[in-house]
């Protein structure tokens, strides 16, 4: 693939970068304290909330391969968009009325309220392994396509996203990332819609010619009724697995709960967080649609890697600056999943790790000072993370392993918080061993299919995972219980 990326398109994407860190920066100027700085004061509106959550669930990979999916298929994806708005509407009345109890500022701090400090310690831990390995091959993979379309080596992508990120984040705390992540969705959004009028231009027929390409190839099927627990394209891996999928990530991961936290209000964060789910169904069909375009504008050609049909297009039918725009697009995917991780990691580590341990609980100036220090220190992890991995193959074991490491370990906490939900005997020492069996046996199982140990087939997609391992924790937490003859009430400590 030769690069096409013009003076105009390096303008138009430097502009982006400056433009977005400066307002970003100028947003944090009247913090002050930890309440401000990692949760915007409780007061940003819902639909801000709403959009942020969106553009920090879709990374440069889904802006890259949801058309490739259509490509290579068809609209089967929905049918998981559907799952996950199934499990959003879950969460909103099952957790989203526990978080707004009282002032939590984490979403670990629940547990800690039902189990104890260990319980709540001991999650948190998760979370930032969890995020600090997904998201650094994450950032890695971001840089891949904007390397092939505008030249830049891998190494300079992603520095270059991740200190401007560091800045607006480091000043502005979550209320600049909130509300740069609007305008990154916005972005991105405009970009899928430029993308796909280009190419109703350059089909021949225009719409009408793609849409009866598309029907001429099945491309247009949603709804799959075959292939059974081991295939993601089955009805009810999509339905079911991927609301329990989406239940874990939107309701037990900080990096979601610290958005909804900031809504203020339970109402507010119900209707972020539905209204995301809404939002995401119709950004998935999108997509999906730029990606039956893009078929209909190839012939049907054949590619060796499917995700890099969208970069080859960019480079190839988009006029200049346009193409400018779209990777602008892609970079801000890029900076939305650095800046959340940073700000929800940083928060996680202070609230939960540091507060407790230096007694600074309440000390609000204190607390935000300690948070920017942890936002640098988590930046120089994800961008040196980030880096390390260009040095790997993308198909080798540790890559892959970092990619989905969520989907092992997000059944485990999951099941932390459905256990201390339905069980009333668990005490802390149950839901440690609850949680730790579930990730031990799910990353087994994964494993076991991933590298076909033992010569063992592939039995069950990994968007099952979720139920699965939190299946496992409220069963192994409840026989703990009653093989230890817990005592009937467990109260609250500290």
């Amino acid at each position: 693939m030769h690069s096409a990326f013009t003076g105009l398109d390096v303008v138009v994407l430097i502009a982006y970068i400056v433009g977005v860190t400066a307002f970003g920066t100028w947003l944090g100027g009247s913090q002050r304290g930890a309440r401000d700085y990692f949760l915007a004061g409780r007061e940003l509106p819902w639909w801000a909330i709403c959009f942020s959550v969106v553009a920090t669930e879709t990374s440069a990979l889904t802006f890259i391969s949801i058309p490739a999916t259509a490509y290579t298929s068809d609209f089967w994806f929905l049918q998981l968009a559907a799952g996950y708005l199934i499990g959003r509407v879950a969460i909103a009345w099952l957790l989203l009325p526990r978080y707004f109890s009282g002032e939590l500022v984490t979403a670990y701090q629940l547990l800690e309220r039902r189990f104890g400090l260990g319980a709540r310690r001991f999650t948190s831990v998760i979370f930032m392994v969890t995020r600090a390995f997904a998201d650094s091959v994450r950032v890695f993979a971001a840089a891949i396509p904007i390397a092939l379309i505008t030249g830049l080596p891998y190494w300079q992508s992603i520095v270059l996203a991740g200190v401007f990120t560091l800045i607006y984040t480091y000043y502005g705390g979550l209320r600049a990332v909130i509300w740069i992540d609007v305008v990154q969705m916005g972005l991105y959004i405009f970009g899928g819609f430029v993308a796909l009028y280009v190419l109703t231009q350059l089909v021949p027929g225009g719409w009408g010619g793609i849409v009866e390409t598309a029907r001429g190839a099945d491309k247009l099927r949603v709804i799959h009724m075959d292939g059974g627990f081991a295939s993601g394209r089955w009805l009810m891996t999509g339905l079911v697995g991927g609301a329990f999928l989406s239940m874990a990530s939107h309701g037990v991961d900080h990096m979601i709960v610290q958005r909804l936290l900031a809504a203020g209000t339970l109402r507010s964060a119900r209707k972020a967080l539905i209204g995301s789910g809404i939002v995401v169904f119709f950004q998935f069909a999108l997509f999906l649609t730029v990606g039956i375009g893009l078929y209909a504008y190839y012939g049907a050609r054949t590619f060796a890697v499917p995700d890099e049909i969208f970069p080859l297009f960019i480079v190839e039918g988009l006029p200049p600056g346009i193409s400018g725009l779209i990777v602008a697009g892609i970079m801000a995917a890029m900076m939305s999943t650095v800046s959340s991780s940073l700000n929800s990691l940083a928060s996680a580590t202070t609230h939960d790790l540091y507060a407790p341990l230096a007694g600074a609980e309440g000390d609000e100036v204190r607390l935000m000072r300690t948070g920017r220090a942890f936002t640098i220190m988590w930046a120089g992890i994800l961008i040196g993370g980030a880096l390390l991995f260009q040095f790997v193959q993308p198909g080798t074991p540790i890559v892959v392993i970092a990619l989905q490491i969520a989907s092992f370990t997000y059944g485990g906490l999951l099941g932390g918080f459905l256990l201390a939900i339905l069980s009333k005997r668990a005490d802390q020492i149950d839901a440690v061993i609850g949680i730790a069996t579930a990730i031990v046996l799910m990353a087994v199982l994964w494993a076991a299919q991933q590298f076909s140990l033992g010569g063992m087939p592939r039995v069950v997609d990994g968007l099952w995972f979720a139920l699965i391992g939190s299946t496992l924790t409220v069963g192994v937490g409840m026989t703990s219980a009653a093989l230890r003859g817990s005592r009937g009430e467990v109260t609250a400590r500290r």
